[in-house]
């Protein structure tokens, strides 16, 4: 039996070993190649604006530890815009094309995306675009080009907006399984699905305003760029004006109704490249890790911070999609005790999350800023708990179309006590003291328990309104009147006095430049999050076994399939008090 024992552990040992050396080569491989070569830039050429794999307002840095191995992308919201500012200037770039792009941003960035664009036609050069079928946010961000392409059977979906809420109280019922919602703020749509079978008056309410606040944003631009009037838009939408290629093109939503080959000719006669060659073409991802090593100027010494706070707040290290009080407070702390950085600007996308990690945040740039400057920028959300971290900044900028607000707390508990009793399970208690038990899922909710709990909502809320109160210079009688968990777009926010200007995030940099007394600075973007061995690991994709959790589930469900059981995961996961942004809002 020894003499099996230690063949077993040679055998064990051979295997560790051949593991950890094919491990080590996969990562020296990895550290070696880390450099991202940028793309030699020919002349007379065309950026090709794919947005398809462009989602985050930033990518990314990120030390893994362990190697000492830093990465770092270029394929963020922010390293679009310096592409195509650099491309301004860039006497080899002629023209941007926008061919069958199908974006996934969301409206604010879409808006400066856009407002970009338009910038970048003033310096001469053309933009075209091209689809076969234009969905409605396509459409919006494609409507800024010189000239727009439409395929002869091909369509523009423009029809308005419309918001579709699942309600769930009656499945509940017949389901026995049903969410205990305790909540302050009759405005939290957050978790009204699970306490009613039909919308409330209130939530109507507010989806209304907030989508003509949208739709009034997303026409106005429109008009302006096709040189239409609001009420003629309206009346398109209206009529499915734009179902046809030829009702688009006699409604003037398109320029031309044309073949893709036709589109690329056209572009040929603007390059005066024979029709017969081909023209020099180059991605914008590609565009943009050569931007990234020229946009900024490195011999400036001052420096603006841009730290991105993207996604749920979740605590902990956080990542590009998590927005964690690690990654967020080392970055302040870090701005703040360098003495080149003259101001901070806190770039904000995120519908919310923990309560109490909001609140590490707030704190945290409450030191920050009695040391130096705090601008917030919000993108396309910055609601709940995105609003809580950005309330006491010393000046708020928001999109037109950011959604932000919902200032209100919710706590929701599964219970099974009903399917229990329907598939014959009895939970039997024994306990040292009246509340040692706290909560089961398979019993009735205690109402002493939910006394307890209420009380943490309301104490979150209160300090929620106070911390908004104190950062606007207002009434906490005044934020509640405006508060109970409603959202509102940034041109509303603006009104009610939630934010202070209406803006992007060059704006927000030039003001916090402003602040910081600085007319010549550089800016420089954060976080660097830091991640381990297993964290390393998970990024080699090449095989089967390396491939992430998700990179399978995406494969088996299907990008749609998959982003429900995220969602699903993301309420399981959920622990404490929540300051939550009730839906996502996407214009298809």
């Amino acid at each position: 039996m020894r003499f099996l024992g230690n063949v077993l552990a040679t055998i064990v040992g051979i295997f560790i070993f051949c593991m950890i050396f094919f491990f080590g080569i996969i990562i020296i491989g990895a550290i070696a190649g880390s450099g991202e070569d940028t793309v030699k830039i020919k002349e007379n050429s065309v950026i090709e604006l794919d947005l398809s794999k462009v989602s985050l307002d930033y990518a990314g840095k990120t030390n893994y530890k362990d190697f000492n191995y830093f990465e770092a992308h270029h394929d963020g919201v922010t390293d679009i815009l310096n592409a195509i500012e650099a491309a301004k200037a860039d006497d080899k770039i002629k023209g941007i094309s926008i061919l069958n792009n199908q974006s996934q941003l969301g409206l604010a960035q879409s808006k400066s995306v856009r407002d970009k664009l338009e910038e970048f036609k003033k310096s001469g050069k053309f933009v075209y675009a091209y689809a076969n079928y234009y969905t409605q946010g396509e459409y919006y961000l494609n409507s800024v080009a010189d000239q727009v392409y439409l395929n002869p059977v091909g369509e523009v979906d423009f029809k308005g907006l419309s918001s579709e809420i699942l309600y769930m109280k009656d499945l509940q019922e017949k389901s026995g399984i049903k969410f205990e919602v305790i909540r302050h703020g009759k405005y939290k749509s957050a978790v009204e699905p699970f306490l009613a079978q039909e919308m409330s008056p209130e939530n109507r309410e507010q989806m209304t305003v907030l989508l003509n606040s949208v739709w009034g944003t997303i026409v106005s631009d429109i008009a302006k760029s096709r040189n239409l009037t609001v009420a003629q838009l309206d009346a398109i939408a209206n009529t499915l004006g734009a179902r046809t290629p030829e009702l688009a093109l006699a409604n003037k939503l398109v320029d031309k109704v044309a073949y893709e080959d036709e589109y690329h000719n056209a572009i040929r006669t603007k390059l005066k490249v024979d029709k017969k060659e081909k023209y020099n073409i180059v991605s914008i991802t590609d565009y943009a890790k050569t931007a990234a090593t020229s946009v900024e100027d490195y011999s400036k010494d001052d420096i603006i911070a841009v730290i991105y706070a993207q996604g749920e707040i979740a605590g902990g290290e956080g990542d590009v999609n998590v927005i964690g009080e690690g990654s967020i407070k080392r970055s302040l702390e870090d701005a703040r005790n360098d003495d080149d950085v003259k101001a901070i600007v806190l770039r904000v996308n995120s519908p919310g999350g923990s309560a109490l990690t909001s609140e590490l945040i707030w704190r945290e740039i409450e030191i920050t800023k009695k040391v130096k400057p705090v601008v917030v920028s919000m993108g396309n959300y910055a609601a709940s708990g995105g609003y809580y971290i950005s309330t006491n900044a010393d000046r708020i900028f928001a999109e037109p179309n950011t959604i932000t607000g919902s200032i209100g707390v919710f706590g929701m508990l599964p219970n099974m006590n009903q399917l229990g009793k329907n598939i014959g399970i009895n939970a039997e208690q024994v306990k040292t003291h009246e509340n040692a038990s706290g909560y089961s899922i398979f019993e009735p909710i205690d109402e002493n328990f939910k006394g307890y709990v209420l009380e943490s909502i309301e104490k979150t809320y209160t300090t929620f309104l106070k911390r908004v109160a104190d950062g606007r210079k207002m009434t906490t009688s005044q934020v509640d009147a405006i508060a109970q968990g409603r959202v509102w777009t940034g041109v509303d926010a603006h009104k009610l006095g939630l934010v202070d200007e209406i803006g992007g995030l060059e704006d927000a940099i030039k003001y916090a430049a402003k602040l910081g007394k600085t007319t010549s600075y550089r800016t420089e973007n954060f976080p660097e999050y830091e991640k381990n061995f297993e964290d390393l690991l998970a990024n080699f994709t090449g095989m089967a076994m390396f491939k992430t959790k998700e990179q399978l589930l995406k494969e088996q469900l299907g990008e749609e399939g998959f982003q429900m059981l995220e969602q699903i995961k993301r309420v399981k996961s959920r622990k404490g008090v929540q300051a939550m942004m009730p839906y996502e809002i996407s214009i298809k």
